[in-house]
């Protein structure tokens, strides 16, 4: 079987051993990947000759042949300090590349890098995206709040960095056609949700699947993910979830998975 195009990757916190993580909300840990199992994922791209980018690179290359080097997105969600104190380092060990979307409300909090550290995290070569303001769902929001969660996040994300943020991921994947647009409007160039499926030269940029590693993604699992396999069975998983939060809502969806993870 081919390919289905790149396979983008999504990360969250990188766990570090004496320090707490971010978050203590119900089924956060899962999303938290072991510092070590993470250097062991991109030593086997680095070891099996595959080639790890950034959404920037990604689109530019489109999806490769198959006498290509092999090759996968690397991408972080919220900003949490171990971006840079230790993803940064081992990517660029690896030899690898990545796009870091940033929660600009989260900056400068408690386990979150400040201005100082997203800048740093730039200066190495890294992309730096937005992943709004708050972190709120962006499908329950108004015109008003779209744009404090996309556009105005852009504008003081901008203003850190001194340069253009062209990339921008959705908080929880929810995303519709709405919000689509109005990411387009706020000048972006890319929108990365969290439906699993592979992006080719054909995918829409304003709707780019990525596949969740989480802490139990054993360095097997990680290979198929990165080869495209099995995305049949995530992608039924991921049909039966969206349609229990259509039927719920995003809030009461949230409140019973909090009671179940309990």
């Amino acid at each position: 079987m081919s390919k289905p195009g790149i396979v983008f990757l999504m990360y969250h916190e990188l766990g570090l051993s004496g320090r707490p993580v971010c978050q203590t909300v119900a089924g956060y840990s899962r999303y938290v990947v072991e510092e070590a199992h993470f250097r062991s994922q991109i030593r086997w791209l680095q070891a099996a000759g595959w080639r790890g980018m950034s959404v920037s690179e990604a689109l530019a290359s489109g999806s490769p042949s198959s006498k290509e080097q092999q090759t996968v997105a690397v991408t972080f969600d919220d900003g949490c300090e171990s971006d840079l104190t230790a993803a940064a380092p081992i990517l660029k060990e690896g030899g690898c590349n990545a796009t870091f979307y940033v929660t600009v409300g989260f900056i400068g909090q408690s386990g979150y890098m400040n201005p100082e550290q997203v800048r740093e995290l730039s200066a190495l070569g890294f992309d730096v995206g937005c992943h709004s303001m708050t972190h709120a769902y962006l499908t329950d929001l108004d015109d008003r709040g779209l744009r404090r969660e996309i556009s105005q996040a852009k504008t003081q994300l901008e203003q850190i960095l001194g340069k253009q943020i062209e990339h921008f991921s959705c908080p929880g994947g929810r995303y519709n056609a709405r919000v689509m647009q109005a990411v387009r409007d706020a000048g972006y160039r890319s929108l990365a949700n969290s439906r699993v499926h592979g992006n080719a030269r054909t995918t829409d940029p304003f709707a780019l699947g990525r596949v969740a590693i989480l802490r139990e993604t054993g360095l097997p699992a990680f290979r198929g993910v990165c080869r495209g396999e099995g995305f049949w069975k995530m992608q039924l998983r991921d049909g039966l979830r969206n349609a229990a939060k259509q039927v719920l809502g995003n809030s009461l969806y949230d409140r019973s998975r909090a009671l179940l993870l309990r």
